[in-house]
């Protein structure tokens, strides 16, 4: 029977990790189940920095549905399984400090720990449990590439920011007759910018999943100047690469193997100064950046959420641990923490654009690549 439950947000923060909280607290009220947040992450495990949540007149929990962030915080480089140690010299070091977590979830009497974050987070998730914690997670990030769900908490604020900004970049290409480039996050997943250029009106995405031709984009935009319209909007997510090239690479973080350390971005602004010489036309280029995670949620993000914790807290009374709470054909469901990794079995190991991990990536039969296509959006293929 469940008595004392723990929820930790994980990785980059995204519109609707409230909203999450929200309904895992609310329905463990219902079930008469202390819920606690975690706070910063996986830090605060071993940090034992616990804090009771409630949604009481005077409760941490209340009124946080349309806020944005995270009231428990979160932490982008925390891996217990390679975890960055700092020496009193100033040295580093990493090490495997998932033990010490352990026994301070048994030490507070943790029945269940929530985890809410992305493909990195269920991978710890995932490992931890092979520790005998009971974990259940929640697939967050707005790159929607978590696998086994057909959708995660904070991509629909994310398309919906990106769309906003192709609105305003429309009238200013219009206006002044340029090519107005959008690049937008996503990593190594093109869901941001695929499904914002059909919302948005673009006239060409360039993906990860298919590697473009620059000519092939300038032939569309050329085209579009013999039929008089003398501006082209093109969405550019961050982890697209042209045919025969690698992907453009902004920096390195240094948070140990445990972590994917590449950070990516660049992108748009190649391609900009490429188009402004192929076409002759100015070309402008716009990077979004941090303002696609934050603020508030979409009514659907909000709503999103609150299924998405009902539903963990559920799979949690029910005892079924080890396990990721999911969407599979418009429906709430669930799928074990093990099918979630795939072959990315190693404990420790990262995950990102490895071969190893499984990351839900557009493929070509898609849905989404279908409709571009058919209203004439270029792939750059």
């Amino acid at each position: 029977m469940l008595k004392k439950v723990g929820i930790l947000a994980n990785g980059g923060d995204v519109s609707g990790f409230n909203a999450v909280i929200r309904a895992i607290v609310k329905t463990a009220e219902n079930h008469g189940v202390e819920c606690y947040g975690i706070i910063d992450g996986y830090n605060g495990l071993l940090n034992k920095r616990f804090e009771l949540l409630s949604t009481a007149a005077d409760g941490e929990a209340l009124g946080i549905l349309p806020l944005g962030g995270s009231i428990i915080g979160s932490s982008t480089n925390a891996n217990l399984f390679n975890y960055k140690v700092v020496n009193e010299d100033g040295s580093i070091e990493y090490k495997d400090l998932s033990d010490i977590a352990v026994q301070n979830i048994k030490d507070f009497g943790f029945d269940c720990i929530f985890t809410l974050g992305g493909d990195g987070t269920q991978k710890s998730a995932r490992d931890l449990s092979t520790k005998g914690v009971n974990i259940i997670g929640v697939p967050k990030t707005i790159d929607n590439d978590v696998a086994c769900t057909e959708i995660t908490f904070g991509y629909n604020t994310a398309v919906s920011v990106a769309t906003e900004a192709l609105d305003r970049l429309h009238t200013t290409g219009a206006t002044h007759h340029r090519i107005m480039v959008l690049e937008v996050m996503g990593r190594y997943a093109g869901w941001i910018a695929l499904e914002s250029a059909i919302a948005g009106g673009a006239d060409v995405a360039l993906i990860p999943e298919i590697p473009y031709d620059i000519n092939k984009v300038a032939e569309k935009i050329n085209n579009r100047r013999k039929r008089g319209k003398n501006f082209s909007v093109v969405v550019v997510a961050e982890g697209a690469k042209p045919l025969g090239g690698e992907i453009t690479i902004k920096g390195t973080r240094h948070n140990g193997s445990g972590v994917d350390n590449t950070k990516l971005g660049g992108i748009g602004e190649k391609v900009a100064k490429q188009l402004q010489e192929l076409t002759g036309l100015e070309a402008r280029n716009t990077t979004l950046g941090y303002v696609q995670r934050g603020g508030t949620p979409t009514s659907f993000d909000r709503v999103l959420s609150t299924k998405y914790g009902t539903k963990a807290m559920e799979l949690a009374l029910d005892g079924k641990f080890g396990t990721l709470a999911v969407i599979k054909n418009g429906k709430l469901d669930s799928a074990t923490l093990e099918e979630v990794v795939g072959k990315n079995t190693k404990i420790g190991a990262v995950s990102g654009n490895t071969e190893e991990s499984n990351l839900r990536r557009v493929t070509m039969d898609d849905d989404l690549v279908k409709t571009a296509r058919y209203i004439g959006i270029n792939l750059g293929d």
